[in-house]
């Protein structure tokens, strides 16, 4: 069941804790029993962001990483989850981006909040186009030879600049990233699986795809236009509530009357079935809803069920 992400040593279970909700959409005991739970299922990948979460009126980013700190303080099991989270995205106009001088300011922030002495998977979480990525990938190499970060990781990064980074890391004998999180799910496919996807299985990269149940439109409670109210990312789900993403939804319910699942569940099922994929991230707010994200790790689809989904959603 664990998988090692890209050619590290650190293995996953194939299921990551999406931690955008903590001190958001779950406020702090919630995000604690939540966190327990999750460990206590045999799960232990747990993705969040210095920036999450900066878009709530009031809040100024590091949010979820200080739900996450006291509950590592409070629990006690920091060796028993791999801790990612992020640096890059705009916290402040003057806190953005992968200059070193930032990245150096940025972890110290981050390992405070978290309350660790180091994070597992430290990743870039969009390209910096104006920081050479010598400079970028040298700053993490500090990083790694201080005992901060043990490795890291590219999000949002196109094809091309991930070679390019891969390169960099290679002529100067960088820490190459281990691990891509890219957009991904059984409704956006196409740039993933046409460029990003060849290039990680070439270089054995992991892959921890974000919004992989499309905003919840994959758990099949957006049928309708008349649906989208049902929650706070209803909005970003209108654009799927066509033609394809009918079928998408009937090939789901299909496969989850078969496997007496849900349609979540099948969703998830068919990302880990892929062989690019490490551990798919998903948020709960509940530990009903977390239960059924669990289950998807232990869905075995059979070849025609990926099929199946896999034809519905071309």
């Amino acid at each position: 069941m664990m998988r090692n992400i890209g050619s590290s040593d650190i293995a996953v279970a194939p299921l990551a804790f999406g931690g955008n909700v903590f001190g958001w959409t779950a406020d702090e005991a919630t995000s604690f029993s939540l966190l327990d739970h999750f460990v206590a299922s045999g799960m232990n990948l747990i993705d969040t962001a210095d920036v999450y979460s900066v878009w709530v009126p009031g809040h100024t980013g590091g949010e979820s990483e200080t739900i996450i700190g006291k509950w590592l303080k409070r629990s006690g099991k920091r060796d028993r989850v791999v801790i990612a989270t992020k640096v890059g995205m705009e916290m402040a106009p003057d806190r953005k981006g992968l200059r070193k001088a930032y990245i150096q300011q940025a972890v110290e922030d981050s390992l405070r909040r978290l309350q660790t002495d180091y994070i597992d998977l430290y990743q870039s979480h969009s390209d910096d186009a104006n920081t050479p990525l010598e400079e970028t990938l040298g700053a993490y190499a500090n990083l790694v030879r201080q005992g901060k970060v043990r490795i890291i990781g590219a999000s949002n990064y196109s094809a091309a600049r991930l070679e390019q980074a891969l390169e960099v890391s290679r002529q100067h004998k960088l820490p190459m990233y281990q691990s891509l999180q890219p957009h991904y799910n059984l409704a956006e496919r196409n740039e993933f699986e046409s460029t990003l996807e060849p290039a990680c299985l070439a270089h054995g990269i992991g892959v921890i795809p974000y919004y992989s149940l499309a905003s919840g439109f994959l758990t099949g409670k957006y049928r309708s236009k008349e649906d989208l109210g049902k929650s706070v990312r209803g909005k970003g789900v209108s654009k799927y509530l066509d033609e394809r993403g009918m079928r998408i939804l009937a090939a789901l319910d299909d496969v989850a009357r078969d496997t007496r699942s849900t349609p979540a569940q099948v969703a998830l099922a068919w990302l880990i079935a892929r062989p690019s994929i490490t551990a798919p991230i998903a948020s709960a707010t509940s530990i009903a809803q977390l239960d059924e994200l669990i289950g998807a790790t232990r869905l075995q689809l059979d070849p025609a069920m990926i099929d199946r989904l896999t034809k519905a959603s071309t």
